[in-house]
Parts: C-alpha cells; structure tokens; sequence
C-alpha cells in the first residue's frame, strides 16, 4: 500500500482521458493516478538513466518532477540520453529535459534545479519530495543521494550501467536495506571505470531506466511488489535478467547502527575529486603526473615533453593534442622499442585512467620520465583548449 497521500483535485476530462489505461488498472485506478498526481519525484540527472525515467515518469502524470544537472548538452549524449535532441546541444540538460516533459504532458509541474548535488545542498533539495530516482554515474553521487534519503526517510531509486551491464533495486525503506548494506565501501579509485572510458550500449540505460520508472510509479500507487530487498542484474549481451536478495545490514552505518548523521566529503570518501573523470588528482609536484595547465605551460615555453597518445583510432580523428604519436594501449608493447626510455614523456589518454596504466608499464621498463597527463584529453579541453572536441 502507498504511503503518499490522494490529489484533492479531481481528474479532469483530458486527464481522464490521457491516463484511461491506467484508470481501468484495478492496481492503479483513479486512487492510484490521483496519488501519482499529488507525488513529487525528484531525478538526480538528466542523462541516460534520468532520459527514459523522465519521459514515462512524465507520461504517467507524475505531478511534480524535479530534475537535477548541473551539465550541458553535447553531442556525445544523443546516443542514449533520449530526453535531448541534435538541437539542444550546447544548451542545459536541465532546461532540454523540462521542454520536453512539458510538450509529453502538460499537465506536470517541472522544476529545473540546474546544480551539481553536494553535501551542501542535498538535504534541501530531497526535502521536497516523495521519491528520488538516482540517475547519477559516480561513487560519490551514489553514496550521497544514499545517506541523504536515510536521513530523510526518502525512497532511493537505484539505477548503474556500464558496457552491456546494468541493476536496480528500491533503497531506504522503513524495512528494507540501503546502497551501502550492498556496497558498504567505494571501490579503489580507478579499478572502476566511466561510461565515458569503457562505453555503454545506448539502449541500456533505456531497460534500466524504465525499470526506475516502474518501480517509481508502483511505490507511489501501492501496485504490486517493488524491488526493495532485490538487486535486479541485467546481462545486455545475452539479455539475461535474475535478482539477487539483498537484506538490511545491521552494521550499516547508514540504516543499521545510524551512525551516519550528516552529510559528509563524498569526493574525499570515495578517493577522487569532482570533474576528474574518476580518479584522484594530481598535485603539481606529483612525479608520475602532470596537469594540463603545467603541459601547456611548457608547450607555449618551447619546451614540450614526447606526447603519447594511448586512445583508440577513432578518438584520435575527433580531437587530439598537438604533434602527439598515436600508440593504442593495446599497440603499446609492440611500439616500446621504437620510444626513447630517456626521453621526458607526457602519456594521455580520454580521462587520464588508461593512461596512468600504461605509465606504471612504461616505469617498469626504465621509462623513468614517463609522466600522465591528468584528467587526459578531456580536462584540457576544460581547463587549456575549449576549441578541443569533448566526447
């Protein structure tokens, strides 16, 4: 049964007619679509698990959506973010994702919260609404939409992909367990790579996504049995899908001993700091790293390192550093012999993890001046060159 409270307000005749097929529902009915009129959802992205979520969330008439994304369009989302269109690039997620729920129903009260979720700023946000359907694609967003929805006694709509590979599960119920009875700590920085480096079929945020949404609208009508107490694998490549029980940790900082109070560092919990793609940083004197505004201090001097590009030959044709050797990672053993162990060399890649890689490789074979290039091709994009193609 759904805890969340009846519209006041009638359906009208448009919306009578619009929801008809849930109406003749006995699960959903007029109760239940007047419930998920007065609910208040609030999605954390606007991306591949926030696109498909939004747009069935939206046609449900889920009465108050919110939506949080601090980023911009561009024209490596279209493959899955189906929520933006070619002429939304270089416009806010958050204001493309409004436009069109707006033109599915318009009946849905949007709110743009164009912001990066922070420690800072989630319990305000979360405040608002019923349910929170986390979209995010980071450690550090996952374990903070977690801890927040505890304190606040929110639900948490869990969605990740990666590759073929996605789950989902219902967290933070008054009697089920939370994200961190699953994954009590974050991996090891680096061991788990982006979308961005290892690649997502575009679909598959649309199954998981969709799951969200289902399981969204089923905990605010009351209809059947959400997947709170399961995590729902999905296997992309041989479309394969199998839950696995999952159950209240009683050591669980968050839901079980209620050690976790506050709000805490995120970035710092999970080992890497926010716009690095994932890893941890370097510091200006760290030997084995350099940043991209040092790069191009000594590029402009005059002065510049062997630059190797590690990416694959596809990323090379959309967007490269000046007068680098193109070496796929793969390629690297059989081009050793042709580098000069001596030689100062500054290694790059999409976000600085391949990269980093085939330093530690390149080090132990006496390449002792092997340097990578922080946050790879796409902070210096951010940070040196912005007419350098993002992807």
């Amino acid at each position: 049964m759904s805890h969340l409270p009846l519209s006041s307000a009638p359906l009208g005749a448009d919306e009578l007619q619009r929801y008809h097929r849930h109406l003749i529902l006995p699960e959903v009915g007029a109760d239940g679509q007047r419930r998920l009129k007065a609910a208040r959802v609030l999605l954390i992205g606007a991306g591949g698990l926030g696109s498909p979520a939004a747009l069935y969330l939206a046609a449900a008439g889920v009465g108050h959506l919110g939506v949080v994304d601090a980023d911009d369009v561009e024209l490596s989302n279209l493959q899955r973010q189906v929520l933006h269109d070619t002429a939304s690039v270089g416009t806010p997620k958050v204001d493309s994702a409004a436009a069109r729920m707006r033109a599915i129903n318009p009946h849905v009260d949007v709110v743009s919260h164009r912001t990066r979720l922070t420690s800072a700023n989630a319990m305000r946000l979360l405040a608002d609404y019923d349910v929170v359907v986390d979209g995010s694609d980071n450690f550090p967003t996952r374990y903070l939409v977690n801890d927040a929805c505890v304190l606040l006694g929110k639900p948490n709509v869990y969605g990740s992909v990666l590759r073929f590979d996605g789950q989902a599960s219902v967290f933070s119920l008054d009697d089920g367990p939370c994200y961190r009875c699953l994954f009590r700590e974050p991996p090891p920085p680096g061991l788990v790579q982006s979308c961005a480096d290892s690649g997502v079929l575009g679909v598959l945020p649309g199954l998981i996504g969709v799951v969200q949404a289902a399981e969204t609208i089923k905990l605010i009508t009351g209809a059947g049995e959400t997947l709170a107490g399961r995590l729902l694998l999905v296997d992309g490549l041989r479309m394969r899908f199998r839950t696995i029980d999952v159950t209240r940790d009683p050591e669980c900082r968050a839901c079980g001993t209620r050690e976790i109070t506050m709000l805490i560092d995120y970035e710092a919990f999970c080992g890497v700091a926010p716009d690095t793609g994932g890893h941890v940083p370097a510091e200006e004197g760290d030997d084995d790293e350099i940043a991209p505004r040092t790069l191009a201090e000594r590029m402009k001097a005059g002065t510049p390192p062997v630059l190797l590009d590690v990416r694959e030959p596809y990323e090379w044709t959309i967007a490269r550093l000046p007068d680098a050797q193109l070496v796929p990672l793969d390629a690297l053993p059989h081009a050793v012999s042709t580098l000069d162990p001596s030689a100062e060399l500054v290694v790059y890649c999409h976000h600085g993890i391949r990269s980093a890689a085939a330093v530690t490789w390149l080090r132990e074979r006496g390449f002792q001046r092997a340097r990578n290039l922080t946050g790879g091709i796409d902070r210096w994009s951010r940070e040196v060159d912005p007419s350098t193609r993002r992807y």
